[in-house]
């Protein structure tokens, strides 16, 4: 697990147990909240990634194409994950965390080009239960909008320590830790947002470990969740998670980075 720089710790306010799809990312409000969209075409580079300007997305139709390249596959997260159905989110809409604490799905912020998510499983084998998985990513107009979502994604664990995904599906005991680039050892992304708890399902059981990353390079934020299922391990959940999360991030690196 990372060593945490800012430590948010929340315990479980209980509530029934859930099931369905889970977070995908962070992004409290409605579609014209958060910053005022950048469009000055000079983003710096950050960290090590030395992008060059005219592969960077200025269009949702280029951040489309960007997100198809980049996004985590079944592969991407290693052997026997399949996909799950439905498999791509709509890319008209992102998830965004009610004043209930309860997911829902909106229109994006005014200051998103284009976001998209995806659906994954182990399945079940003996004695295991099915693990859930999910990618996510989202293409800002600006460095500025992407800085801004991960910095809401922190206050969401402050504000709900209990939050419900699906019908069905709560995730809960949460404790999220940041850290940014330079910080013990983290070098992949400009800044890194990881959040563990529990996680219930009215059709699964529960509780069972629950994992959420995200990080944000440029203009980029990438995702990905994990949830717990009978016999299945943290550290199982956290090599997949770990392994789709570095395969996007290299995947982003490439698509954007200066040739030489």
């Amino acid at each position: 697990m990372l060593a945490p720089l800012v430590l948010v710790a929340c315990s479980s306010g209980g509530g029934s147990p859930g099931g369905g799809e889970g977070r995908s990312t962070g992004a409290t409000g409605s579609a014209t909240s958060g910053p005022a969209p950048d469009t000055s075409s000079g983003i710096e580079d950050t960290g090590d990634v030395e992008a060059d300007p005219a592969r960077l997305p200025t269009s949702r139709g280029e951040a489309l194409d960007l997100i198809d390249r980049v996004i985590a596959d079944p592969a991407s997260f290693g052997p026997d994950v399949t996909r799950r159905n439905p498999y791509e989110s709509d890319p008209a809409t992102w998830p965004v965390l009610g004043t209930d604490c309860v997911w829902e799905q909106q229109k994006p912020l005014s200051s998103v080009l284009a976001t998209r998510s995806r659906s994954f499983e182990v399945p079940a084998t003996a004695g295991k239960g099915p693990v859930r998985l999910s990618a996510v990513v989202t293409v800002h107009r600006s460095r500025e909008g992407a800085q801004w979502e991960m910095a809401e994604s922190v206050e969401e664990t402050m504000r709900c320590p209990t939050q419900q995904l699906q019908q069905g599906e709560l995730i809960g005991s949460l404790v999220a830790a940041t850290l940014p680039q330079g910080d013990s050892g983290q070098v992949n992304s400009a800044d890194a947002l990881t959040e563990i708890g529990q996680y219930k399902s009215s059709t699964l059981g529960g509780p069972f470990p629950y994992v959420w990353q995200q990080a944000q390079t440029l203009q980029f934020t990438v995702a990905v969740t994990g949830k717990g299922a009978k016999g299945r391990t943290e550290e199982e959940l956290d090599g997949l998670t770990n392994q789709a999360q570095a395969a996007m991030l290299l995947r982003l690196k490439s698509a954007v980075e200066k040739q030489s």
